[in-house]
């Protein structure tokens, strides 16, 4: 055992119990906590009667690398990005279940970095939320696993099937920002081997593209502005996740319409990837961006700004020909539902 090992031990050093110990305590209890993490399953409770879950994973390998990601960075981008699916329904998140399967020589410094990024990240985008429970275990590669509940506090559930005809559609949240802070990492942070640098990853950060490498690795995401956007009357909405043309196209199908984009509005929304040399591209099939989009009635017109992020009309809503099938315009022309897609490789 090394000089650091009593102060900083591996997991296979300190053991699962020892481990706990040190992380439990720096995760946020939540407002709506009867029974947090130490028994078999927390408790938590659901005045509205019903609440809204969501579950996702992220890998090491296929979503992050952990040359390029600390470990603050894995634990806010677990809450940001999933916090924001609950957040598309409309409703308020209150809690998290969180596992996570690592190598047993990972440091516990490492874990309780996580637990803090958890927690820094349910403090500044969703206050109230808690870490109730969720599992450590071994794996050969980082694994991830976050399940999401929210609380509707009465409200109908916003659906991607909800957009309706002459309704406009807008954004909270940049575009593009995400995937060009990921293209100037592959480009820039990695070696020879296609390994990952993290001093490169860290001089990127700290240079010019250092909000697009941040928006990827730890990316801010307009959370709050679920609960105020059902308020407004969004009649659909959903993440951001896999590119614009990608989402749109889901909402365009569930809504059975047609949603036509207008290339000044997606410029506007992606106006700082653009600043970098970004081509559109990145905007419209880039993915990752997390903002929400959103279809409101005609009329109606949300704040510039919503949960600190900018908002931006982005086109319109529009019936359907007979036999026409559902899908996404760019200024008229048909615009292929692209972006990512965990099973095929699109470049990104």
């Amino acid at each position: 055992m090394d000089d650091a090992a009593p102060q900083d031990p591996t997991l296979h050093e300190a053991g699962e119990l020892e481990a706990l110990r040190r992380f439990l305590p720096l995760l946020p209890a939540g407002d709506v906590t009867d029974i947090g993490p130490g028994d078999d399953a927390a408790v938590v409770r659901a005045p509205d009667g019903r609440f809204v879950v969501t579950t996702d994973t992220m890998l090491e390998g296929a979503d992050f690398r952990l040359g390029w990601s600390s470990w603050h960075d894995l634990g806010w981008k677990a809450v940001a990005t999933n916090l924001i699916d609950v957040a598309a329904m409309g409703a308020r998140p209150t809690s998290l279940v969180v596992a996570l399967a690592v190598a047993p020589s990972t440091r516990v410094s490492a874990l309780e970095a996580f637990a803090r990024g958890l927690a820094d990240a349910i403090a500044a985008m969703a206050p109230g939320c808690g870490v109730v429970g969720g599992d450590l275990g071994t794996a050969p590669h980082a694994t991830i696993a976050v399940t999401a509940f929210g609380d509707l506090e009465g409200r109908s559930p916003v659906l991607r099937s909800g957009a309706k005809t002459t309704d406009a559609v807008w954004c909270a949240g940049g575009l593009g920002l995400a995937a060009t802070g990921l293209r100037h990492l592959f480009a820039q942070a990695q070696d020879e081997a296609a390994m990952p640098f993290a001093a490169a990853a860290e001089r990127l950060r700290a240079g010019a593209h250092g909000r697009a490498v941040a928006a990827q690795l730890a990316p801010v995401t307009p959370i709050a502005a679920g609960t105020l956007l059902a308020d407004l009357g969004a009649t659909a909405m959903l993440d951001v996740s896999d590119g614009l043309a990608l989402d749109a196209a889901r909402v365009a199908r569930a809504s059975g319409v047609r949603i036509a984009l207008e290339r000044s509005g997606v410029e506007a929304a992606a106006a700082e990837a653009l600043a970098m040399g970004a081509p559109l591209e990145a905007a419209l099939h880039g993915g990752e961006d997390h903002a929400l989009l959103f279809t409101l009635p005609q009329g109606a017109r949300p704040p510039v700004e919503l949960a600190g992020h900018a908002v931006h009309r982005l086109g319109r809503v529009e019936a359907l020909a007979d036999g026409e099938q559902p899908g996404v315009t760019l200024d008229a022309a048909p615009l292929e539902p692209r972006g990512w897609d965990p099973y095929r490789a699109v470049e990104r």
